[in-house]
């Protein structure tokens, strides 16, 4: 399950289960003891909650000590019954839920946490779960500054999408397939319109064919072995099928592409916290991708602690407590130049002490002094080992998709110094070398996990080489 515990059914048939009082959610009302736990707490307390409404001073005398007014609840139940028949009757996806859901809303006002409110409501999310969503996406809108819908409406959806455990929805598949379609498009014009530009000018798939698409591969940095690879199983396939036409080509082409990647292997869940070595080099954007995944987990529930174990760099412990405030999860750190296994294994005690679902190492990416780095990262591989054992359960390695044939080097070298669990690549969205994506997966046999299509936190997205493929030859 995700974020929220459980989903009995979508929506409420009976007309009186969404008109009764108690579950009047444009009034906030949740049970009496928690109104009135709120309600004694001091207003400086209260600043940023969800229940810190504007209100006048006679309004606020009399929060929580009387029903709203006729008219008021009256209203209310009109936009709730009008709202609850079109979500009925809608297709059950989630954008489709949206669109009813922010109708006519085009600010964050109360009208949109009413609605919202509703909405989780009527999948009879736990009050305390839905209160932690809406208070944590408010915080995000303040410190982003967003003033309208239209700016943050796909990180809600997002973010709904994890939390409902909506992710592997067909509508959420097709968002992120256009995303990555959209990212992979320096690539695609690198590679994809080279190929179609060599099926229309050599039809006849001559050797002279076969010559030029190796070329084109090896210039969108799949790499020599990997090309030799993809091209001598094309044509074993292309004999076996007999092919013919330039449609039937690409789409064995795609089939043969999307195989080359390596699975993920299948995991047993580990004994909490579960503990993530996170490594790469300096600049791949390592500190960015920790709170994605950070926020990843927050959303499905999990309760993460992050480790500061660069401290070295100058600024990457402030760097990352800044990324944790955002993400508002846990934060372990000691003062710059102290032992970064020290970190990790203090951070660790913590992690379980305190029962964190998930701890994440940073750790530094100084290559200039790799015998040393290696040492350093071995260090902190084997203090967690000591005091978890079975610690780090995942470690993953950030490359910076831009740097092509460098990314498959460097995914060389932490390989063979701490041994690679999968790969995570960001900055796709930048490059005409998306192609190293495959040469850095097939040769070395490491699974992609995510990938890294824009700076926004929806923009880390799980990789399926399905998907891949597809856009990338569309």
């Amino acid at each position: 399950m995700g974020f929220f515990s459980k989903i009995k059914k979508l929506w409420k048939s009976e007309k009186d289960e969404y008109n009764q009082d108690s579950t009047s959610l444009g009034d906030y009302s949740y049970d009496d003891h928690e109104v009135e736990q709120e309600s004694s707490r001091p207003e400086s307390e209260r600043h940023g909650d969800i229940l810190d409404l504007e209100v006048t001073e006679e309004e606020n005398n009399k929060v929580n000590q009387e029903r709203p007014s006729t008219a008021n609840k009256g209203e209310n139940e009109r936009w709730q019954n009008d709202l609850i028949l079109s979500l009925q009757e809608a297709e059950p996806r989630l954008s489709v839920w949206l669109d009813y859901i922010l109708q006519g809303v085009e600010v964050p006002d109360q009208n949109f946490w009413d609605r919202l409110n509703f909405f989780f409501k009527n999948l009879e999310v736990p009050d305390a779960e839905a209160h932690d969503f809406i208070s944590r996406f408010q915080k995000w809108l303040e410190d982003m500054e967003y003033e309208h819908v239209t700016e943050f409406r796909s990180e809600l959806q997002y973010r709904l999408a994890l939390a409902l455990d909506l992710e592997d929805e067909e509508d959420e598949k097709s968002r992120l397939f256009l995303k990555l379609s959209q990212g992979l498009s320096k690539t695609k014009e690198n590679l994809s319109k080279k190929i179609d530009n060599l099926l229309n000018t050599n039809p006849n798939f001559d050797q002279k064919f076969w010559e030029n698409l190796e070329e084109i591969l090896i210039m969108a940095d799949i790499g020599f072995k990997t090309t030799s690879l993809l091209v001598e199983k094309l044509q074993n396939k292309f004999r076996e099928k007999k092919i013919q036409s330039p449609e039937e080509f690409k789409s064995l082409f795609q089939e043969e592409l999307a195989n080359l990647f390596p699975k993920p292997k299948k995991r047993i869940k580990p004994i909490l916290p579960e503990v993530i070595l996170m490594v790469g080099v300096n600049g791949v954007g390592k500190t960015t991708t920790i709170a994605k995944l950070a926020h990843r987990d927050q959303m499905q529930g999990k309760k993460v602690l992050i480790a500061a174990g660069d401290t070295f760099r100058a600024a990457a412990i402030e760097q990352l407590e800044i990324w944790t405030q955002r993400v508002g999860c846990g934060f372990y750190a000691k003062q710059s130049h102290s032992d970064p296994a020290a970190v990790a294994y203090e951070a660790l005690e913590q992690a379980q002490k305190e029962q964190f679902d998930t701890l994440i190492v940073d750790t530094a990416g100084r290559l200039h002094t790799k015998v040393d780095l290696m040492d350093e990262l071995k260090k902190i591989k084997r203090v967690l080992q000591k005091k978890h054992p079975g610690a780090p359960h995942r470690t993953i390695l950030v490359v910076d998709a831009t740097t092509g044939q460098n990314a498959i080097s460097q995914t060389q070298l932490f390989n063979e110094g701490i041994s690679i669990d999968e790969i995570i690549l960001t900055k796709l969205d930048g490059t005409a070398k998306g192609g190293v994506v495959l040469s850095i997966s097939y040769e070395h046999s490491l699974p992609i996990t995510y990938i890294g299509l824009g700076e926004k936190m929806e923009d880390l997205r799980p990789f399926n080489s399905q998907d891949f493929a597809q856009a990338l030859l569309e």
